[in-house]
C-alpha cells in the first residue's frame, strides 16, 4: 500500500516563475541511452531553451560529446536547479549534494515522490517540485503544450490560405 501524499507542491504559477528565473540546470542521473527519459529531457532543454545544462553521472564521461560530471560538486558553476532522475532510495543523498553546492531548487521527475526529502529541502530554503516532468512543464509554459497536454503545434484544423 502506498503512503498518502500530504506534501503540497508549488502552484503552476510558481513552477512557471521557477523555470523563468532558472539559468542553469544540472541533470542528475543523465544517460547516454536515447531510450531513457533523462536523455530526452537533456536533448529537449538543450535545443529549445537558453538554459546552461550540466549532466551528472559518475558512470559515464559524455553524452553525445557533452561532458558528464561525476558529482554536483564537480560542476564548473552552481546550478540554479537540480533535475533528478535517480531511484527513490538515492534521493536523500542527492538532496544532500544539492544543498551542499548551494542550488536554489530540486526537481524530482515523474514517478519520484519523497516527502522527507521535500520537507528537508524546504527547511534548507530550496524550492521543491516532485513527480513532474520539467520538459512537459517547460513546453506547457512556453506554448508547446495545451493545458491538457496536447502539442498545439502539430494538429491544426484550420485550413491555410493559398493551399
Amino acid at each position: 500500500m502506498t503512503a498518502q501524499r500530504t506534501w503540497q507542491g508549488p502552484s503552476a504559477q510558481r513552477r512557471r516563475e521557477l523555470l523563468l528565473d532558472t539559468r542553469t540546470i544540472a541533470i542528475v542521473g543523465a544517460s547516454a541511452n536515447p531510450a531513457r527519459a533523462s536523455y530526452f529531457v537533456n536533448r529537449y532543454l538543450s535545443s529549445t531553451s537558453d538554459y546552461t545544462i550540466y549532466l551528472v553521472n559518475p558512470t559515464i564521461d559524455n553524452v553525445d560529446g557533452t561532458p558528464v560530471y561525476p558529482t554536483l560538486a564537480d560542476l564548473p558553476e552552481t546550478p540554479d536547479l537540480v533535475d533528478v532522475f535517480r531511484r527513490h532510495d538515492d534521493l536523500p543523498s542527492v538532496l544532500d549534494e544539492t544543498i551542499a553546492v548551494g542550488a536554489r531548487a530540486i526537481w524530482l521527475q515523474l514517478g519520484l515522490w519523497h516527502e522527507d526529502v521535500a520537507h528537508r529541502a524546504e527547511e534548507a530554503g530550496l524550492t521543491v517540485v516532485m513527480d513532474r516532468c520539467i520538459k512537459i512543464e517547460h513546453a506547457r509554459f512556453h506554448g508547446g503544450l495545451h493545458l491538457a497536454g496536447f502539442d498545439t503545434g502539430v494538429i491544426d484544423s484550420r485550413r491555410r490560405s493559398g493551399l
